[in-house]
């Protein structure tokens, strides 16, 4: 194993007297793809958000690159290189398509207050280079043809779709993908699987993704976690959670190869 990237150390979140997720560790190297599964209310979407602090953990340390950013709020966090898509969309459904992208890359636009108000040629500049990145974004996911429609109107799984283009647009080192493939059959799953590997190789991601399409997950994850009710209960590659007595019992007789 190299240097981490990316870590949790007992990481901990108490909502009053429940305990949603008990002593979580993992690591993450750069460039991995990795899953993090269990049964429904297991506390995968806890750990989400203590990574991208909605949440503070009640103890335990998260750590970049060696940097403690536990605590942090969500908009620091995403300045130093952590994005995220949610379970529930979370779209400007009243923004277009290219809006929605526009949004995400905010956080890098440098012209400031004052070339904004006396609309310099450095501010035009900025954001004719900000939409070309937002439209080379979308071609990637085959969006940008829908680029002046509201976020509302796209179909589903497109809605999906962007969510990860507006992470994207953030520049991150990590992307957190929670449930990236719900709602979608199994055509538009086998594409998204062959999208997530494109983009952690051309954009040199880490990704780490909750997911209870237990195909996709075995299929292009590198290592996988398994938690359940708030605790670690297992960690390896596909073949060994596959056979994992634990896992099994956890999903309850679930096909957790398919």
């Amino acid at each position: 194993m190299g240097k981490a990237l990316f870590s949790v150390e007992n990481i901990t979140m108490q909502f009053g007297g429940l305990t949603a997720v008990d002593s979580f560790q993992m690591s993450m190297e750069e460039g991995q793809l990795l899953g993090l599964i269990g049964p429904n209310g297991a506390g995968k979407t806890t750990v989400f958000n203590m990574i991208t602090g909605v949440y503070t953990p009640t103890k335990g340390k998260i750590l970049l690159n060696g940097e403690d950013i536990t605590g942090l709020k969500p908009y620091q966090i995403s300045e130093k290189g952590i994005a995220r898509t949610f379970q529930n969309i979370r779209l400007f459904k009243d923004l277009t398509v290219l809006e929605n992208v526009l949004i995400g890359s905010d956080q890098h636009i440098q012209y400031g207050l004052i070339r904004t108000v006396l609309r310099l040629p450095s501010f035009f500049k900025e954001e004719i280079q900000a939409k070309e990145k937002a439209m080379s974004l979308l071609s990637i996911f085959n969006l940008q043809d829908k680029a002046d429609w509201l976020a509302s109107n796209l179909p589903y799984g497109d809605q999906r779709k962007l969510e990860i283009v507006r992470a994207l647009a953030t520049n991150p080192k990590i992307i957190l993908l929670d449930e990236p493939a719900a709602g979608m059959n199994h055509a538009e799953t086998e594409k998204l699987m062959d999208l997530i590997a494109k983009i952690r190789k051309d954009f040199k991601l880490t990704v780490l993704l909750i997911e209870h399409d237990m195909k996709l997950v075995m299929g292009i994850c590198e290592r996988i976690f398994v938690l359940d009710h708030g605790e670690k209960i297992a960690e390896g590659n596909a073949e060994s959670i596959q056979n994992n007595s634990k896992v099994i019992e956890a999903y309850l007789g679930v096909d957790i190869e398919d």
